[in-house]
């Protein structure tokens, strides 16, 4: 294994463990945000949190706002976990599994156009693989792209 392939590896790890620990239902939004749950869980007022922040209490509601609305901004998302006593965990992590099960998915789909391509001149020669040998070379090049992590992986292009 070459250096960027161990480097690579190393930052999956590190991507598969935050996601392990934040793959919980309870991680995700809730429906008045984090800082307002955060606020009301600790039994703070908006004008207590608004005086610890050395701002109005409308800011708080603005900020409240926002952030359900997906328009904060993690320099404030920070400064409010921090006057709560918290800290703020910003994270992206996979939708589903682990940072592997997406390399594959996406070799998988470049695979599938390679040998795609590949299958309609050899049917123009009469030379197509079987259904079955076309599945086996999708799974053996998407195998080959995991491991190589070529360069062009994550490019697009090959789709059209």
């Amino acid at each position: 294994m070459g250096v960027k392939q161990a480097a690579t590896r190393q930052y999956q790890g590190i991507v598969d463990r935050v996601a392990g620990r934040l793959s919980s239902p309870a991680t995700t939004l809730p429906r008045e945000g984090w800082i307002a749950t955060l606020r009301q869980a600790l039994g703070m007022s908006r004008p207590q949190l608004a005086k610890r922040l050395g701002v109005t209490r409308a800011r708080i509601s603005q900020a409240e706002q926002a952030e359900v609305s997906g328009n904060v901004t993690l320099k404030t998302m920070h400064a409010f976990a921090e006057a709560m006593g918290c800290r703020f965990v910003y994270a992206l992590v996979p939708v589903e599994g682990k940072v592997d099960d997406v390399i594959r998915k996406q070799a998988l789909k470049k695979a599938g156009a390679i040998v795609a391509s590949a299958s309609t001149h050899m049917a123009l020669e009469r030379q197509a693989l079987s259904r079955r040998e076309n599945d086996s070379e999708v799974r053996r090049i998407a195998e080959t792209l995991r491991h190589e992590m070529p360069s062009d992986l994550w490019e697009d292009d090959w789709l059209s």
